[in-house]
């Protein structure tokens, strides 16, 4: 894969008023997933694993495991899969940053709990609810909460200023609180489309029902032997929630050239023979060839595949442009009041 340009910039090629008032957002914890992770490293160590030859497989390039998890906000424990400043923004485009929030059990509480009000612009973020729910609004006047099962899909294309909560209800009985974020990015004639919202119940998603009892594919976006997903997207993807019963072996393949991976939620499986625990994350090679999975436990999985952007791009914090101007315009922009207004 070709990316002729890159750069992610920092403090010191940025104004200072805009670093100070970043510090301010970090210290208030109110930027949450738009600026913790950005350049974090990755904690664990990457196993490489190899195929043979001819079989017929799909190749497993390695198994990632998460960095430490650290609070986001106050109402997201989370763990980073990527980009971890190694390149990965590149490696798996036009997914951008993949944080995971693994089951946690938070208390009862009558402080709001979450992510305060932050800007995006010229990506999307996709939020998935495993377990507990979220609250979503924007100042473009959207609304949302989202339930155990449920996905909330946010173009941010030319500006937009958002926030994320516990649901009010949930946030005061407390319980287990399972939840993903993903970026998308956005290709650079999309950079600007006006910003949207996608509500995604669980019950509305397309899904193929196993053989065997092997268990569910649920189509998010893209294609899945013949049933297409519920979201639109503006470069081509697929993107699967895959819930898979104990002893399930299920095979199907993805295009050789997309950036390609699975990380495993809840549960366990091997991958082409490849184990991958709960909690891990699994890199696929840019090859053809079947993908082969099968479950040791009940498992549920986000598969991810998309065609690489091959774009130059230039990300700080909660912007993802293609050229630095273009990022300091977003900052202006920011600043001048052009994303809109949302009361925290």
């Amino acid at each position: 894969m070709t990316i002729r340009c890159r750069r992610v910039l920092t403090f010191r090629n940025i104004p200072n008023s805009f670093a100070i008032e970043r510090k301010e957002f970090l210290h208030r914890g109110i930027l949450g997933t738009a600026l913790a992770f950005i350049g974090g490293a990755f904690c664990g160590t990457a196993k490489a694993m190899e195929n043979l030859a001819g079989n017929g497989q799909r190749g497993v390039e390695g198994v990632l495991s998460p960095t430490n998890s650290h609070m986001v906000g106050n109402g997201f424990k989370v763990m980073n899969y990527f980009p971890n400043g190694k390149g990965f923004e590149e490696r798996m485009s036009p997914f951008f940053l993949l944080d995971f929030n693994a089951e946690v059990n938070f208390p009862p509480s009558d402080i709001s709990q979450g992510v305060g009000v932050h800007p995006h612009r010229g990506i999307e973020t996709i939020t998935f609810a495993y377990k507990g729910s979220v609250e979503h609004h924007d100042s473009k006047g959207n609304h949302g909460i989202i339930n155990a099962g449920d996905v909330q899909w946010m173009t941010a294309g030319g500006g937009v200023l958002h926030k994320e909560y516990h649901e009010q209800t949930f946030n005061r009985t407390g319980g287990a609180f399972e939840m993903l974020q993903l970026w998308i990015n956005l290709p650079k004639k999309h950079k600007r489309v006006p910003a949207k919202y996608q509500s995604i119940l669980h019950s509305k998603k397309p899904k193929v029902t196993l053989p065997k009892g092997a268990g569910t594919v649920h189509v998010v976006a893209g294609e899945y032997e013949g049933v297409k997903g519920i979201a639109t997207a503006y470069s081509p993807i697929h993107m699967y929630d895959m819930h898979l019963n104990a002893g399930a072996d299920v095979n199907f393949q993805l295009p050789a050239n997309y950036n390609s991976g699975i990380l495993v939620v809840d549960g366990a499986i091997t991958v082409n023979d490849t184990a991958a625990p709960e909690n891990h994350y699994v890199q696929l090679k840019n090859e053809g060839g079947a993908i082969r999975i099968q479950a040791t436990r009940k498992c549920i999985l986000l598969v991810l595949s998309g065609e690489p952007l091959n774009e130059p791009y230039v990300n700080y914090g909660p912007f993802v442009m293609n050229t630095e101007e273009e990022i300091h315009e977003a900052i202006e922009d920011y600043k001048a009041g052009k994303f809109g207004f949302l009361a925290d």
